[in-house]
């Protein structure tokens, strides 16, 4: 007795038995042998109609891309919430950033675009500025460096390599460390997309050597978005994965969740943005209970 066994499937789908079909052609079964070969043709038109969704859906998806080209005049911005994006200042121009924050601090930076690739800016600040307790200023003023190696194309996103010794909050003498430590050095990548009005996607690598003090210098990554609802208004939201921040027992700092952070960007005027920031919504501290509510005004100028 000859025998042949053969099945073709795909997924969990059953396309084809050979072994089915040829016990039923020389058995003569051959109502068998025709319903095999109509449940063979359903099959088929399943699966077609499933590689027919997923060739139209990956078709829109390389298209995007392209549209988003031919919209390159849309800025990328320099910053989400707190994270770097791969978006620099043009060459000749400044920005101005103030940043309050919890506990009456308040931040303030300026940046220089020094060519097309390259920016550079300083900052500095320190907590409880507003308000009537002691002032508690920065140890040192942060420095931000930034250069674009690669521009944004069609197939490729922008490649940027930077370092940022500045973070957030207040800054915690004993252990040489901010609330929210700064980014140290980083690569990042960004992409804009055009889907329903301007879309940026971003995602890079990090790593601070220098707030190591509570034993935790651990390499980290985060991921951001930014949308713009209207012309004036964009929607920003990041997050910080802060593996550099999760092993440190003491009141009020990171317990291993990450931050969550996002925010509402208005241009009032040309130039000039008013931002609404939540930080902190997976609230990664200890004892906390509410998330931080800080504001940002951004003003870019070319000298």
């Amino acid at each position: 007795m000859f025998a042949c066994k053969y099945r073709i499937t795909f997924g969990q789908c059953q396309i084809f038995d050979v072994d089915f079909m040829w016990k039923n052609i020389l058995t003569g079964n051959m109502f068998a042998f025709i319903s095999g070969s109509m449940y063979i043709h359903e099959n088929m038109r399943v699966i077609m109609k499933k590689l027919h969704i997923f060739s139209v859906i990956m078709i829109i998806l390389a298209q995007i891309p392209v549209q988003s080209q031919e919209q390159s005049v849309y800025p990328q911005p320099i910053t989400l919430v707190t994270v770097p994006t791969a978006g620099i200042i043009p060459r000749g121009a400044y920005l101005a950033e103030f940043r309050l924050f919890s506990g009456g601090g308040v931040l303030a930076g300026i940046s220089a675009g020094i060519s097309q690739r390259f920016m550079f800016g300083v900052s500095y600040g320190g907590a409880r500025i507003i308000g009537d307790q002691i002032i508690r200023w920065h140890k040192q003023p942060g420095v931000e460096v930034k250069y674009r190696f690669i521009e944004e194309s069609t197939k490729l996103p922008a490649l940027l390599l930077g370092f940022n010794s500045q973070g957030q909050g207040a800054y915690i003498d004993t252990l040489k460390r901010y609330d929210t430590k700064a980014i140290g050095f980083y690569l990042v990548a960004s992409k804009n997309y055009r889907f329903l009005g301007n879309m940026g996607v971003h995602a890079g690598i990090n790593y601070n050597p220098m707030e190591n003090e509570d034993g935790d210098n651990d390499p980290s990554f985060f991921v951001g978005l930014d949308k713009d609802l209207n012309p004036e208004i964009s929607f920003v939201v990041e997050y910080n994965a802060a593996f550099n921040d999760n092993e440190t027992n003491v009141r009020r700092l990171g317990k291993g969740l990450g931050y969550l952070n996002a925010g509402i960007r208005w241009t009032m005027v040309q130039r000039f943005h008013l931002e609404v920031d939540f930080n902190n919504i997976l609230l990664n501290r200890n004892k906390i209970d509410h998330f931080n509510r800080e504001l940002k005004f951004t003003f870019v100028e070319f000298f």
